[in-house]
């Protein structure tokens, strides 16, 4: 099972400042089929009440202290240390969900004001989610906000299950095994990031030795890569590429039929599931252990519909 530390209000726990949540559909109703979570209320765990006084960002917007305005109490430190002793335990996760503005778990855009005044700028990380990020560099991380917009929400789940795979490898890592891995992420790879694709394959074909200093770099880049949903050119490229191991394979009618289901995705006419359900078939019928091996086609569950909205 896939385990995915997330805010534990998302999941409808009463654990805000005011006593409330922001339970999410998404997150409890779809993606938590498929997942195990961990809910986490850094406040909470670090013995602040509910409902309690709000916390704000403070000072520099690089190294902001989180302060308590009705008390003047800092428990930047705090909410620090709430992740690094759970270490052993968030290091399981395969990803994270964070509630958005937060001064403890936004991940961006959180306000962040200058002393003793109520100016601020809307530029802070809060203070639990930036250590995670310290620590787990390439853990997909994403907000509730953000999961909203379709795009982003396939992107986090696509990252999600990719990071999951990774996790699951046998350490150490022979080159053998990591050739594998990316091999089978190479069109998701290709339609998110050329330059990281065309770079990950020429450091994977000159290194001699793969150790743990080569792998971590290797997985950073990976994820950094397909950190930004693929746009439609991009994927209209993939499946032309696509296309053309059915060239021999298909008559006349079928060719022309792929390559105008491809041209009306492209157009913004179809979604993206619309092209790969065809050749989904095409494989089932001409079977090609390349393409078969690709997480580009299947890289979730079916069910999660992702692709219904690209």
């Amino acid at each position: 099972m896939i385990y995915v530390g997330i805010s534990a209000c998302l999941l409808g726990q009463k654990v805000r400042y005011d006593g409330g949540h922001k339970g999410s559909d998404f997150c409890q109703n779809q993606l938590g089929k498929h997942v195990e979570y961990l809910p986490l209320c850094p406040e909470v765990g670090i013995g602040m009440s509910v409902p309690r006084p709000t916390i704000r960002l403070v000072g520099d917007v690089a190294q902001p202290r989180a302060v308590v305005p009705k008390t003047g109490e800092d428990v930047t430190q705090r909410l620090a240390d709430f992740a690094n002793v759970r270490e052993q335990q968030l290091t399981k996760l395969s990803g994270y969900i964070l509630c958005a503005k937060s001064p403890s778990c936004g991940m961006e855009r959180v306000r962040v004001y200058a002393e003793d005044s109520n100016m601020n700028v809307k530029d802070g990380t809060g203070i639990f989610a930036q250590r995670l990020k310290e620590m787990f560099p390439a853990l997909p991380m994403e907000e509730d906000g953000r999961l909203n917009d379709p795009l982003l929400r396939e992107n986090f789940v696509l990252r999600l299950y990719v990071y999951y795979e990774w996790q699951q490898l046998p350490t150490p890592i022979s080159k053998h095994v990591l050739y594998q891995f990316h091999a089978r992420h190479k069109l998701l790879l290709l339609a998110h990031n050329q330059p990281v694709y065309r770079a990950l394959g020429k450091a994977l074909a000159e290194q001699q030795q793969i150790d743990g200093e080569f792998t971590t770099r290797y997985i950073m880049q990976l994820m950094s890569g397909l950190s930004e949903p693929a746009s439609r050119k991009d994927h209209t490229n993939v499946l032309q590429h696509v296309q053309g191991y059915f060239k021999q394979k298909l008559d006349s009618s079928e060719r022309t039929e792929l390559a105008e289901l491809i041209l009306r995705y492209n157009d913004g006419e179809e979604p993206l599931a619309a092209p790969l359900t065809l050749i989904n078939h095409y494989l089932k019928r001409f079977p090609d252990e390349y393409l078969q091996s690709q997480s580009y086609f299947r890289p979730y569950p079916d069910n999660l519909r992702l692709r219904y909205g690209l």
